[in-house]
C-alpha cells in the first residue's frame, strides 16, 4: 500500500516542513504537496494511505466551486497530491465559522456555552440550548494564529492585539459567512452537514482578499451525516460523524503521547480502517468515485513537478 511520509525534491527550492504538507518555496509561488502524516498530540502519531490524495482533492473540488464568492490561490493541481498555488501575504487569524453548539476542545463553543458564555460573535445565544442543537445562524468566531496556542478573542481585541485591521476583519467575516452557507448548500445535497470549520486568508499585492491553504476538507471541517441528525439530537444520542478519534484513543489508551519519547507504532488494521474512512468522505461529498493515484508515489510527484523547476 502506497504511503507518501515526506518529499526531499532539491530542484523545488526552499522547503519547509508543515505538519501534513511539505511546502516548496519558489519565489511568488508555493508548492504544496499534502503527505499522509497523521497528526495529534502535537506530533505526528501515524501515516495514513491516500489520506494527502483525499485532502488535495477535496480542497480542489472546494476550490473550485467557491471561486465566485472569493479568489484562492490555486494556481494549478499537477498531481493527485500537489497543488501549486499564488503566495499571498498571510492574515493572522483563523475565520472559524460554527453552525451548530459543539465540540470539548477548550475553544469549543459548546464548551464556552457550558461555563455560562451566551455571547459569540455578536449573536446572543439563549439559555437552556443542548449540546449539537443548531444555531441560529451561523456564527463567525475567529481565533488567532499563533506558534504557541491559537485564543479566541472579540474582535475589539484582535483589533488592539494587531491582529487585524476593522476593515479587514470586515471582509473576512463576510467571505467565511459566504463560503460556509455555500458550504452547508452543497454539503446538504450530498447527505451531509457541516457542521464548522476554519478558514485562511491572505492577500495578494493589490490588497485584494485570498481564499489559501485548505477548504472544506474532513482535518479542517467537521461533518455530520444529514438523515440521522434529527432522530440522534432528538434521543439525545451524538450524530452519526466522520470518525478519527478512535486512532488518537488507542494512542491514549498505550501510551503517554504528550510525553513518550517514541511511540508505538499504529496498528495496522485502525490505520487501514482510516484510510477506508478519508476515502468515504472523499466519495460522499464530491459523489465521485477515488481515483487512486499512481505508484510508487514520489517518482510520479517528481516527474509531474519537473517542468516546475524553471
Amino acid at each position: 500500500m502506497a504511503i507518501l511520509k515526506e518529499t526531499k525534491f532539491d530542484f523545488l527550492g526552499p522547503k519547509r516542513t508543515g505538519k501534513v504538507r511539505d511546502i516548496y518555496d519558489r519565489g511568488d509561488r508555493l508548492v504544496l504537496i499534502t503527505t499522509d502524516r497523521h497528526s495529534s498530540f502535537d506530533r505526528i502519531i501515524a501515516h495514513v494511505p491516500w489520506k494527502g490524495q483525499v485532502l488535495n482533492q477535496v480542497s480542489a473540488w472546494w476550490f473550485e466551486r467557491t471561486r465566485d464568492i472569493v479568489p484562492n490561490h490555486v494556481l494549478a493541481i499537477p498531481d493527485p497530491n500537489v497543488t501549486i498555488a499564488k503566495k499571498c501575504a498571510l492574515v493572522p487569524i483563523e475565520g472559524v465559522v460554527r453552525g451548530y453548539l459543539t465540540g470539548v476542545t477548550d475553544t469549543a463553543i459548546w464548551t464556552r456555552y457550558s461555563k455560562g458564555q451566551r455571547k459569540f460573535g455578536g449573536t446572543v445565544l439563549p439559555d437552556n440550548m443542548r449540546k449539537n442543537h443548531r444555531l441560529p445562524r451561523p456564527i463567525f468566531d475567529p481565533t488567532t494564529k499563533e506558534t504557541l496556542h491559537d485564543r479566541t478573542l472579540t474582535r475589539e481585541e484582535m483589533v488592539a492585539e494587531g491582529f487585524i485591521t476593522d476593515a479587514l476583519f470586515d471582509r473576512v467575516k463576510t467571505m467565511a459567512l459566504a463560503l460556509f452557507s455555500r458550504g452547508q448548500e452543497l454539503a446538504e445535497r450530498n447527505g451531509l452537514l457541516l457542521v464548522d470549520t476554519k478558514y485562511e486568508f491572505g492577500t495578494n499585492e493589490t490588497g485584494a482578499l485570498v481564499l489559501i491553504d485548505e477548504i472544506h476538507t474532513p482535518d479542517s471541517s467537521r461533518y455530520w451525516q444529514a438523515d440521522s441528525y434529527q432522530a440522534r439530537f432528538a434521543a439525545g444520542e451524538e450524530p452519526h460523524y466522520f470518525d478519527k478519534e478512535f486512532l488518537r484513543l488507542w494512542f491514549k489508551d498505550h501510551s503517554d503521547p504528550y510525553k513518550d519519547a517514541t511511540l508505538p507504532e499504529a496498528p495496522h488494521d485502525l490505520v487501514e480502517e482510516l484510510s477506508r474512512r478519508y476515502i468515504q468522505m472523499y466519495e460522499q461529498i464530491t459523489e465521485t468515485k477515488f481515483e487512486y493515484g499512481a505508484t510508487p508515489t514520489v517518482p510520479r510527484i517528481e516527474r509531474n513537478l519537473r517542468c516546475y523547476a524553471a
